[in-house]
């Protein structure tokens, strides 16, 4: 198949990754793959390299500054007549709707999230979100990557006929266990190798809770004042700065890192004791859960998107919202670590088997095969 994928960026990010990862495997098939982005640069793009992916820059210069970039990816996708158009996100689905020919290419829709809350974001995202429902009559297939995701997509009026779900897929070659780089990044942190560490990768936006967080880790320093703290990840100032400032009004100030975003996060899941998402709404499979599990590292999660089943019996599941409870999980699995020693590699093993890289590139390959 003649594969082209749209997307914002390959910068840090979950879809990011996960888009690579799709892309890098449908090649290593056979296929002929191109990427388009808005915007150039990032990590992800270095993961293509070598891989037969051809990579195109629209290069957009500004938010508003669409018409050039709109302009050549209508020639873009003229000129390369792909058997697939496969878009990521809410911006680009839509984009794609409206400007994927009819005949041969078949568009693809990618629903990455769940539930999310328009309140917590300015009003053009609330309204491509509507428009993307709208639109979403000209896709040929939706692909979920949870079923939460699926559900929500249902809800906001797309067809439940051509939704399907493939759940991510984790590199578990690259995201292993590692204790040297345990122990570097520790040591770069200032943390030593016998502190507990309750870690947070997450970008800095409100559905991820970062207050539910601190508000836990503050109520779990009054059960060990010793335990550790990191957050890895970033987004807008004035939101991160709030955090902050909550953070030092608890009296978190010296107990926790705040770490901006790092490209190796393979390093930052082995640093950590336990991994940890505080999320609120929006989830659907956070990349982040999966990754951390592949390095052996167990995660306490809030009860969003398919955390639960993708967890299962090898993490503790907390409700939303609910600090004293995330606290209460972070304990039980302090216990749990303590009580179970294969449980790390218990957690690595239920990813290998149920969510590895190879098995959701194979499991969108026949998706795709269908329709093209």
């Amino acid at each position: 198949m003649k594969v082209l994928f749209l997307i914002r960026s390959l910068e840090l990010g979950g879809s990011q990754r996960q888009l690579a990862a799709l892309a890098g495997g449908l090649a290593r098939r056979g296929h002929q793959v191109t990427v388009v982005m808005f915007y150039d640069g990032g990590p992800n793009e270095d993961a293509l390299t070598g891989l037969g992916v051809r990579l195109i820059h629209l290069r957009k210069s500004s938010r508003w500054g669409i018409f050039r970039p709109f302009v050549r990816l209508w020639s873009i996708i003229r000129s390369e007549r792909p058997d697939v158009l496969y878009a990521f996100l809410p911006t680009q689905n839509s984009l794609a709707a409206l400007l994927a020919p009819f005949g041969a290419t078949r568009l693809v829709f990618g629903v990455r999230s769940a539930g999310m809350r328009a309140e917590h974001y300015d009003k053009l995202s609330a309204l491509i979100g509507r428009i993307e429902a709208l639109l979403s009559r000209r896709a040929a297939l939706i692909i979920a990557n949870a079923e939460a995701g699926r559900v929500d997509a249902i809800k906001r009026g797309m067809s439940a006929e051509r939704i399907v779900v493939v759940p991510n897929g984790i590199d578990t070659g690259i995201f292993l266990p590692d204790s040297g780089q345990r122990q570097a990044l520790r040591r770069q942190w200032n943390i030593a190798e016998s502190d507990f560490v309750v870690g947070l990768v997450a970008r800095l936006d409100p559905m991820k809770d970062h207050k539910n967080f601190l508000d836990a880790a503050a109520k779990f320093m009054q059960l060990d004042p010793s335990v550790r703290y990191v957050c890895v990840g970033d987004g807008k100032k004035e939101y991160r700065e709030s955090m902050m400032a909550h953070a030092r009004a608890l009296g978190l100030g010296d107990r926790i890192v705040w770490t901006g975003g790092i490209r190796d996060a393979r390093a930052v899941y082995n640093a950590f004791d336990i991994a940890t998402l505080s999320s609120a709404f929006g989830e659907a499979f956070p990349n982040v859960v999966g990754e951390a599990m592949a390095c052996g590292v167990p995660v306490v999660a809030t009860d969003v998107g398919d955390i639960a089943s993708i967890i299962g019996q090898l993490g503790e599941v907390v409700p939303p919202a609910e600090p004293h409870l995330l606290c209460a999980g972070w304990a039980k699995m302090r216990k749990r670590l303590k009580d179970e020693p294969n449980i790390r590699i218990a957690v690595r093993q239920t990813i290998v088997e149920n969510y590895a890289v190879d098995t959701m590139t194979a499991r969108t390959e026949r998706e795709l095969a269908k329709i093209a």
